[in-house]
């Protein structure tokens, strides 16, 4: 990377550490049209499969804390686009307009950081739970059938991740395919890798070196022990 390119990136989240550009696999369209027709039918097989415990769930959610069950967070999707991720909701109401209520001077700049806290005094007791058992996640089945997120890629991220952790030519390969539900970070650390050491980058990146249907059905199957043994869950 050239000293001008690195002036000029973001550095609210200093974590421009990672230097690593994957060599892509460009993919066929009938990747693409497997990897679609996968994604529509196991997502509504699930939502309708898990209806009751997703009911369970929101009911849950909605007794817990004050605030609606579900969370719409706003990430970067395919191409740049604004995407919202539902969530089951696991914070206080205003933990990401008001940070700075909850969270100390050293927990707000790890917050700044990765949008990880360890010990987060924001989460909820019922968001503990469904954060431990990844089950905060199940309402992005309906982000895959929609086709704003897809079983399988790099994990949605915020815009000010992508510009303070990425270089140029990093986020252009980022973009050129739909965020994933499950991802090369989940299975391989999760909130044990950062963004700081940069280990996270280089697991994003590479998934685009490596993808095919078949690296993608280990990485599904792979996440389901590391959900288990609740490995990196925060």
């Amino acid at each position: 990377m050239s000293k001008k390119t690195k002036k000029k990136a973001v550095v609210d989240v200093p974590a421009l550490t990672c230097d690593y550009i994957p060599e892509v696999k460009h993919k066929t369209w009938v990747y693409f049209f497997i990897k679609r027709g996968f994604d529509i039918f196991n997502s509504l097989l699930a939502i309708i499969l898990l209806s009751p415990l997703l009911l369970i769930l929101t009911i849950c959610g909605a007794i817990s804390s004050h605030g609606a069950p579900i969370f719409k967070d706003i990430r970067v999707g395919k191409g740049g686009k604004t995407i919202k991720v539902y969530k089951f909701r696991s914070m206080v109401i205003d933990a990401e307009t008001n940070p700075q209520k909850y969270l100390n001077e050293e927990q707000m700049q790890q917050w700044m950081r990765e949008r990880k806290v360890e010990d987060d005094p924001r989460i909820t007791r019922f968001g503990n739970f469904v954060r431990k058992t990844s089950l905060d996640e199940l309402p992005q089945l309906f982000n895959i059938l929609f086709g704003t997120l897809s079983f399988v890629g790099p994990r949605p991220i915020v815009q000010r991740e992508l510009d303070g952790a990425f270089y140029p030519e990093q986020q252009k390969i980022l973009l050129s395919a739909r965020p994933g539900m499950i991802g090369n970070w989940d299975v391989n650390g999760r909130s044990k890798v950062t963004f700081a050491s940069g280990k996270r980058q280089f697991l994003e990146l590479d998934y685009f070196a490596k993808r095919s249907l078949w690296f993608d059905l280990k990485l599904l199957f792979k996440v389901i022990p590391a959900v288990l043994k609740h490995d990196g869950a925060q």
